[in-house]
């Protein structure tokens, strides 16, 4: 009977020790049969790359404007086949990691972590403070203990409209937390779960439904209303000591540091109606003076992370732009299963999710899915241990954005938690301090700690920093989008972003921290190939502006750029052009596209490069001869009911006469021309030269369909969104003088 006692005892521990050994998360390579199919499409095309490029040395044209026209596309293609063989680096070592969160809840349930999570904004007009209160409620709302979770809302503008608004969202968590944790709902952001569809038959549930959604539009309209009045009642104002902050001289660009703990998740009684325990939430404006560089978004994160450590010091911080929602209750959970594994969760610094998008037109009408850059090349990144920090959606070691080195003895993630018994008062006083201007004089703040100044996509180049520092990285991709934001739903909107991201990116490959000298002997060589995969959008411009400006106007003059069809030359040019095309549907389709949605991307590739990217890549050129300095511009979050209705419909949305407009219709409108002189000529003038032309015809002929909805909005449409006349006549004027130009045939 003993023996048997011992046996089922040392049965059950042996059971528990293997339990305890089994990892939090578990990282899955790419099939070996995709990985074959893959090495073959590489090599093959490689080889064909390579004849292209022996094509143009061995017959190079001996003068006249062929020759230049000859230089110009050999050194085109010679930098396209450089960025293809740098993209194929986030393709040759593909890995997806799966978290298990059970595990998780069955080890350290006891012993999690308190986690500070920040979102920005930085101006009440441009990201409405109504869409603001909406993220915040979401990640306020985590399945996490509330005791360990922290909010915090720093608003750059300062404006009394955001601080009101989250006043207001405070009090409406009270209904929305246990309304989310009774009914389990996912989608935790209220505008987002009550713009859904419901077929509830419990007739409790209903009730509750109906009753909270009112409460929220109510909330919602008393917010709005104040804000359209520009000013906000006495009584609101005297219920909140944090109003008198607005007493003083406050403007978005002049205002002193403001730190305001709304709610103290120590206060025992900081309760929701069912009476649990409220997590803490804090707005803070750090301090902003004309005299003073307040380094953008970079500038408020570093204020942030000091802000927090005083107030509450969580190990982990969660990063989120002001539109970016929660939509998984428990991705706090599954993010920690990363940090707190026992074999590599301390050399883990940072664990990015994807950047996904609400509300997209059914084929994405202006490629913002991303789902092979977010399935394919930053899984691939991933695949290196440096997944890229993205700037949103990222979970951080708090250590290692505050500028720790990596070294085995990090304290453990389930360490850190500040236990302060100071007032609210004086945590609110001691924190202002460190949200002024002058806190940073002197110190290593935006170089070597927080976040990098400097560069207009601040995310990309600290996160870079912590890799050669160190740390390894996590690129998780759930099935289900942990965090939703808003995509812009105009072209112009949509171009602004990329141009600031591609500037932004292109900086840092010209400045020290270029990857292949900053990250030498730090990260791997596929990491820093990876990385400059996104680092050279921006001088992508200038051989894809080569590419669909002069072939078509060559084909209009008659001069051949690519070897007859009949010729054993054409077949490398035919074989790499198709081998790629299938190969980047077969992708694309894997990944979740529609064959339309393809189509639509290869559009908005070609629309990027020859517009946001060109000027990407001047305004860097600019700022290298001193000329100018970096600019943020923030992408608007609201649009028009009219504006909605055409994006649904995937009708592209023009509208202005913008310089990038311009751009793009001179394009369509000179491959147009050019298409349909080259063929009379050919036709009526000399038939046998076809041979000769058929490729730069293709290509002609492929810019035109690719620019259909261009042609759609210069001539067809009378809609508000529709090309205005003055881009018409400007295009038109354009085209027909660059086919005007004098090119000689030698």
């Amino acid at each position: 009977m003993v023996n048997e006692f011992n046996y089922i005892f040392l049965s059950r521990r042996s059971a528990e020790e293997e339990e305890a050994m089994e990892p939090l998360f578990q990282t899955k390579k790419e099939l070996a049969k995709a990985k074959f199919f893959h090495r073959v499409y590489a090599a093959t095309v490689f080889v064909g790359i390579c004849l292209i490029l022996n094509y143009r040395l061995v017959n190079f044209p001996r003068g006249g404007g062929r020759r230049r026209a000859w230089i110009g596309i050999f050194m085109a293609e010679c930098f396209l086949s450089l960025f293809w063989i740098i993209s194929q680096s986030v393709r040759w070592n593909v890995k997806h990691n799966l978290p298990f969160k059970d595990r998780l809840s069955l080890r350290y349930e006891e012993k999690l972590p308190g986690v500070d999570i920040f979102v920005c904004t930085a101006d009440p007009i441009l990201e409405p403070p109504t869409m603001v209160i909406s993220t915040v409620l979401s990640v306020m709302s985590y399945n996490y203990p509330p005791e360990k979770l922290s909010v915090y809302l720093s608003d750059d503008a300062g404006s009394e409209f955001t601080f009101y608004a989250l006043l207001e969202a405070s009090h409406f968590s009270k209904y929305w937390i246990p309304f989310c944790k009774k009914y389990n709902v996912q989608t935790r952001s209220p505008e987002a779960y009550f713009a859904q569809k419901f077929d509830v038959k419990d007739t409790t549930h209903t009730q509750e439904l109906l009753a909270i959604k009112k409460q929220y539009e109510e909330m919602k309209n008393q917010i709005e209303s104040a804000t359209e009045k520009g000013s906000i009642s006495e009584e609101i104002r005297s219920q909140h000591k944090g109003f008198l902050e607005w007493d003083h001289k406050v403007s978005k660009q002049n205002h002193q540091p403001i730190v305001q703990i709304i709610i103290d998740g120590r206060d025992t009684n900081a309760v929701d109606n069912e009476g649990y325990q409220l997590p803490t939430l804090v707005y803070m404006a750090r301090e902003k003076r004309p005299e003073c560089p307040h380094n953008f978004k970079a500038g408020a994160m570093n204020a942030l992370i000091r802000v927090s450590s005083e107030i509450s010091n969580g190990s982990i911080i969660l990063n989120l732009d002001c539109d970016t929602y929660a939509n998984d209750a428990d991705a706090i959970r599954e993010a920690l299963c990363f940090f707190m594994d026992e074999k590599r969760g301390h050399e883990i610094a940072f664990v990015q999710h994807p950047q996904c998008f609400d509300i997209i037109s059914k084929n994405d009408l202006y490629g913002h899915y991303n789902l092979v850059e977010n399935r394919v090349e930053l899984a691939g990144l991933g695949g290196y241990d440096a997944a890229m920090y993205c700037g949103t959606a990222c979970f951080h070691r708090r250590d290692s954005l505050s500028g720790a080195k990596y070294s085995y003895d990090c304290r453990n993630i389930n360490e850190a938690r500040n236990k302060d018994k100071r007032s609210v008062d004086e945590l609110e006083k001691a924190s202002k301090f460190l949200a002024s201007c002058s806190y940073e004089k002197d110190t290593q703040w935006g170089r070597e700690m927080g976040l990098v100044y400097g560069y207009a996509v601040e995310d990309v180049v600290t996160g870079l920093t912590i890799q050669c520092r160190g740390w390894k990285s996590m690129h998780y991709n759930p099935e289900r989008p942990a965090f939703l934001g808003l995509a812009p739903v105009t072209l112009d909107n949509s171009l602004v972003q990329i141009k600031r991201w591609s500037e932004g990116l292109f900086q840092i490959f010209f400045s020290k921290y270029c990857p292949f000298i900053y990250g030498y002997g730090k990260i791997k060589l596929g990491a820093r190939m990876g990385y400059c995969n996104y680092l050279l959008w921006a001088p992508l411009s200038l051989p894809t502006l080569f590419y669909v400006i002069v072939p078509p106007v060559c084909l209009l003059h008659g001069i051949s750029l690519f070897p007859k069809v009949t010729s054993l030359w054409f077949i490398p040019f035919a074989y790499v052009f198709t081998t790629k095309t299938v190969y980047s549907i077969h992708e694309s389709m894997s990944c979740g596209y529609t064959l339309k949605s393809w189509w639509n991307f290869q559009r908005m590739q070609i629309i990027r490069r020859a517009t946001a990217f060109f000027f990407g890549f001047a305004d860097v050129i600019i700022e290298q001869l001193g000329l100018s300095q970096t600019a943020f511009a923030i992408t608007a979050k609201v649009v028009t009911e009219d504006v909605l209705k055409r994006y649904d419909q995937e009708i592209m949305e023009f509208g202005s006469s913008s310089v990038m407009f311009t751009i793009i219709a001179t394009l369509a409108m000179l491959n147009l021309l050019s298409l349909i002189g080259g063929l009379i000529n050919t036709i009526f003038l000399d038939f046998g030269a076809l041979q000769n032309l058929i490729s730069q015809i293709i290509l002609c002929g492929l810019m035109i369909l690719v620019n259909v909805p261009i042609y759609e909005a210069l001539f067809l449409r009378r809609d508000k969104g529709c090309l205005p006349f003055s881009v018409m006549l400007k295009s038109v004027v354009f085209a027909s003088l660059a086919c005007l130009m004098p090119i000689s045939n030698m």
